[in-house]
Order: C-alpha cells, then sequence, then structure tokens
C-alpha cells in the first residue's frame, strides 16, 4: 500500500451534528477535504466513516499519518 497525500499541516475542526455520518478521506486526494469525494477510486484507500455521538467540534486529521483515524492525535508535528 502507498502512502497517503499529506492534504494539510494542521487537523481540520468541524462541527458535527448527533446521529450524523461522515467519511473521512484516507488517501488525501479529496478536493473536500477533509471528506471524501470518490478521488480513492484505484488506489488501495478506502474512507473512514465517523458516526458522531453528539454534537460537538472535532479535529479530523489533515496529514493522514494519525494512528486514530479518523481524528487528528499529533502526528502532524
Amino acid at each position: 500500500m502507498s502512502d497517503p497525500t499529506r492534504a494539510s499541516d494542521t487537523p481540520m475542526p468541524v462541527e458535527v451534528e448527533s446521529g450524523k455520518s461522515y467519511f473521512w478521506c484516507a488517501c488525501g486526494l479529496s478536493q473536500s477535504q477533509p471528506f471524501c469525494d470518490g478521488s480513492h477510486k484505484g488506489t488501495d484507500f478506502t474512507p473512514v466513516k465517523y458516526e458522531a455521538t453528539e454534537s460537538k467540534r472535532v479535529f479530523f486529521c489533515g496529514c493522514k499519518s494519525t494512528a486514530s483515524q479518523p481524528l487528528c492525535d499529533g502526528s502532524h508535528n
């Protein structure tokens, strides 16, 4: 498997809604970061589903190196 493309050097804050699902871009190629737009087609990557259990701000990983996909764990540092 190849390495993902680094989409950002910082985490991406998003206000999520309780009960809603979000699909995080794991490949880094999406034009609608941090979410998947299908750009991974033809690669070994697949989007990662995030289900919001409460409405709040979360920080999605932008560098695509996090060990806690899809959320930032500070790997960009």
